[in-house]
């Protein structure tokens, strides 16, 4: 076993598949943690997870979550206190609503293992900009 402790740092480690900030946090064995951040005005790429599923909770600013399985399809209003999951299979896409960055935790189980690990799917809305759509 061993100790890790750091604090959230300025500018971010690397941009996920769905082009959120992402921020390494921490990982035991079998999770892992980071925070994620998205600037105003954005939405990401829709995805989709080979093997992992995740856990939310929501920091700062506000966001709409799309989550779509075999048998359902919703949008979730998200905001700071709330949590969400991502269950292994579900397509899944959020957009930044408001004039704030949105911030969120992500535990990840199993540990992230890299970029392949996520895949583009059709979403609810255009990656980008939404300013002007």
């Amino acid at each position: 076993m061993s100790w890790d402790a750091r604090v959230l740092p300025a500018d971010y480690d690397e941009l996920a598949p769905d082009g959120s900030e992402i921020r390494f946090l921490t990982r035991v064995t079998g999770a892992s943690m980071v925070h994620c951040a998205l600037a105003a005005g954005q939405a990401t790429q829709a995805v989709r997870h080979r093997t992992v599923e995740e856990m939310w909770f929501c920091l700062a600013g506000a966001a709409q979550v799309w989550r779509r399985s075999a048998t359902a399809e919703e949008v979730t209003d998200f905001s700071p206190g709330m949590a969400v999951n991502i269950p292994l299979g579900t397509d899944f896409q959020f957009k930044v609503v408001g004039p704030e960055r949105f911030e969120f935790v992500i535990a990840t189980a199993p540990p992230w293992p890299g970029d392949a690990e996520a895949f583009a799917v059709d979403g609810k809305w255009p990656a980008g900009s939404q300013e002007h759509r």
